[in-house]
Formats: C-alpha cells, structure tokens, sequence
C-alpha cells in the first residue's frame, strides 16, 4: 500500500518551484552566493512549502514520504531540506539501547540528495544536528557505507565531522534524543506503512501503531485514512499476528469508521478470538499496556471497543465488556456500576490483568475528572471522594491508591497556588479537608499533612 502524491499537492510545488526559479532572490543569490542572499531565498519560500506540508500531514499523512522526495529536486535549490532531514531522523524507531530498530533508508535518501545538490554550502549549516542525532542512533556500519559512497571531499569530511563520540553511551544518547525531539514537538510528520504480507507486518507493526495512536488521540481529519485501515484489517492473511489484533483493537478504540469498516473489524476481531482461546489474556495485557502508555483509555473510546466484541462466547472477554458497558452507560459514580465493577472484580485473581485492566479504567475516570476541574470548583472534588472510597475498599490495591493519592495531590498543590491567602475562606476548606481525608485514606501521614501547608521561609540575604 504504497501511495502517490495526490496530483493538487504536486500542482502546488511545481508553481512553488517555479516561482522559486524566477524570483529575484535567486538571482541575486546566484551572482553573490552569500549566506545572507540565501538566508532571504529561504524566508521567501519556505513558509509556502510548510504550508503545505501542514497539509498533507493533516489530509494524507501516508503522502508525506513522497511529498519529501519530491523535494529532492535540484530547482527546489535546497530548500525545506533541513526540516524534512530532522523529520526523517526523529521517525525511526529506537530500542532499548537507544539504537535504530533497522537503518533508516529515507534519512539517508536526503542525506545523499544534501551532500550532492550545488546549496550544499549554505544547506550543510543548517543540517548539523540532525545529522549528528542520526548517526549516533545508527549502527557503525551503516555509518561506515554512508561515508563511503561520498566521493565529494569537503561533503565526506563534513560527514566525518558529525560522527561524534559524545553520545557513546546509551543514557547519553537519550538526553541528546529528548532534546532535539523539543524541537519538533509542535510539528506533525508522523506517517507510517500498512503493510500487505506478514514479513512486512513484522517490520511496520510498532511505527504503524504509534502512528495510529498519535493520530487517533488528537483532532486531525482521518478521512483518506479510514478507507486504508478498512482495507489492513480486512486481510485476513494476518490474523496470525498478534500486532495485528492489537492494531485491530487500536482501531476500535480510536477510529470512526463507516459501517462497512466497523462490521469489517467485528468480524476480524470475532475471527481472531474464536481461533485463539488463549487471546483473552492478550485482550488484558493489550488494554492495559495502552492504557499506560496514553495515561488513560477514556469512556468514549471504551464504547466505542466494547460495540466491537462479539457477546456470543462465554468467556473473560465477554464479560469484562459486559461489566464495562454497566459501567460507561450509567457512570461510575452509580452504585449499579460500583456492584458490577465488586461481583466482576472478585471472580479473578486480585492481580490478574483482567483486575488491573479493571482498575485502569476507573483510574482513567477519575483522572479525567480530577484534572478538569478547575481551582474554583474545589467543592466538586471534595464530593467525587466519595466515590474513592468505595473503589479503594473494591481493589485494595495499593498502586491504584498511590496512583489516585498522586493525581489529589496535584489538583490540592494546583489549589493552593491559586489560594494563597491563608486566612481566605477556600484555602481553609481546603486544608481542613485534607487534614481529614489524607491521612485516613493513606494518601499523606499528619506531618507530610503539616508540611504541605507550611508556610515555606524564605532564606535571608546578607
């Protein structure tokens, strides 16, 4: 499934790459070859391409690849190449060792395109750190055959340049990571592959499922991707793969599809189950390794699952759902859904992944609501703990009550900083409640409780 650039996208570079070449600031940069005649050839025309990347990373993100290579033209002089660089490198996918899962042939494409097109010169600034980030995350030996296709000298001995040592070890490599990714973090390029075949699968399944999640989790226009994932989750070649029933499930979480495409996936998912009895357990762990990595599978996307699990088997499936459903039609807070939520929790092992996808979810809950309350709406949350206790007494788990105790305390410490006269109505109701409910909860001991109010001195200056 490998798309092409849509021929408005291809009309609206060409006009670009023409106006590039006709423009003024190319002449002048051309007789100069000053770095300052190109800087302007690059405030002239880089804000157009951007928009339009913009674009296709809304529309059709699965184009963004083609829409960088067919930057990889001469008359495009260079320009937009140091951000599609950057994109390249941040995409691939790295291991524990803060290492690329597999080399990343799109960085080096426009790595080639760079050292070979006539701006390198005024590019190569502009290029640095990405290219330094990318070979520390590469192996030493896609490294070496990189450098040793070059056969430009000052190219090559750029190169040599941004093989550095100073990202050797992997917690280094980590922090040099996190920091370049800062610099992109406002900007959307995430794309990915639905592959045909198994082998392809095995190699795209993570980039595809973080892809999916980044787009199903925010407000972008998914329309030209609902047809291809109706097509992925229809190839039944794959339903041996447990990534595929994953992304199946991802699908079912964070996906509207036409009807067509939600019947497509009930079958699929329906197959999947029926010819794994051993998949229930997988269903759990699933749930609450998403659940962990979003901090929280919220109510609407809990429906929208549970309207794709087929009711007829007699299993665990079955019935977390049919607790769940309890659960999101009624709401939490009811005491129909807090008996559903005891008789489903005590037919399992206290520490099973059906209890704690159980947990999870009402964590979920509470979190949503915790969070967005505002400061003037304190009395809310005094209210909704209520609700703790009879959930606390429920799973008498102790991660559950430290995870609850830590999303309280940073609404009380958000309170606090907003209330900030002692002696003020609000700061004392809050206090009083505090100094009542932290302590018999477990959450905080009286002098954690104490210094939480304490005023904080400040040091004197000499």
């Amino acid at each position: 499934m490998i798309p092409t650039l849509d021929k408005k996208y291809t009309t609206i570079l060409d006009n670009i790459k023409a106006s590039i070449q006709l423009s003024e600031e190319l002449k002048v940069y051309l007789d100069t070859e000053e770095d300052e005649d190109y800087k302007n050839l690059v405030a002239k025309f880089e804000g157009e391409i951007h928009e339009l990347y913009v674009q296709v990373a809304n529309e059709n993100p699965l184009q963004l690849i083609q829409l960088e290579e067919y930057l990889l033209d001469e008359q495009f002089e260079g320009l937009y190449l140091p951000k599609a660089l950057g994109y390249a490198v941040l995409r691939g996918r790295v291991n524990e060792n803060v290492k690329y899962y597999r080399p990343q042939d799109h960085f080096a494409k426009i790595l080639d395109f760079i050292l070979g097109c006539s701006n390198f010169e005024q590019v190569k600034q502009r290029v640095g750190q990405s290219i330094k980030i990318g070979f520390a995350l590469s192996s030493d030996i896609w490294i070496t055959n990189i450098l040793a296709t070059v056969t430009n000298k000052r190219a090559k001995a750029f190169l040599e340049s941004q093989r550095t040592s100073d990202y050797r070890e992997a917690k280094l490599r980590n922090t040099a990571l996190v920091k370049y990714r800062k610099q992109f973090q406002s900007l959307n390029f995430s794309t990915a592959k639905f592959p045909d075949n198994k082998d392809e699968l095995l190699v795209e399944a993570g980039s595809l499922k973080d892809f999916m999640i980044y787009r199903g989790l925010r407000e972008f226009d998914n329309e030209t991707l609902k047809p291809v994932i109706s097509q992925f989750i229809s190839n039944d070649d794959l339903y041996d793969s447990k990534d595929f029933y994953e992304l199946c499930m991802i699908t079912g979480l964070h996906f509207d599809l036409d009807d067509q495409g939600k019947q497509t996936l009930k079958s699929a998912m329906t197959a999947i189950r029926a010819k794994h009895d051993e998949e229930s357990n997988h269903v759990f762990e699933l749930l609450n390794q998403h659940s962990a990595e979003i901090k929280g599978i919220t109510s609407e996307s809990e429906k929208s699952l549970s309207a794709m699990i087929d009711r007829t088997p007699n299993d665990k499936i079955s019935a977390y759902f049919n607790m769940l459903d309890v659960v999101n039609s009624l709401g939490y807070i009811h005491q129909d859904a807090s008996n559903a939520v005891r008789e489903y929790y005590y037919q399992n092992e206290g520490l099973s992944q059906e209890n704690e996808a159980v947990r999870m979810s009402i964590l979920s809950k509470f979190r949503k609501f915790i969070t967005s309350l505002g400061v003037e709406e304190y009395t809310e949350y005094f209210e909704i703990n209520k609700v703790f206790t009879e959930y606390m007494d429920i799973f008498g788990n102790q991660k559950f009550n430290q995870d609850l105790k830590d999303i309280s305390l940073a609404y009380v410490k958000k309170c606090l900083k907003h209330y900030k006269d002692k002696r003020s109505k609000e700061y004392q109701e809050i206090k009083k409640f505090v100094k009542s409910t932290f302590v018999d909860y477990g959450f905080m001991t009286e002098k954690q409780v104490t210094e939480l109010f304490k005023t904080k001195r400040k040091p004197k200056t000499a």
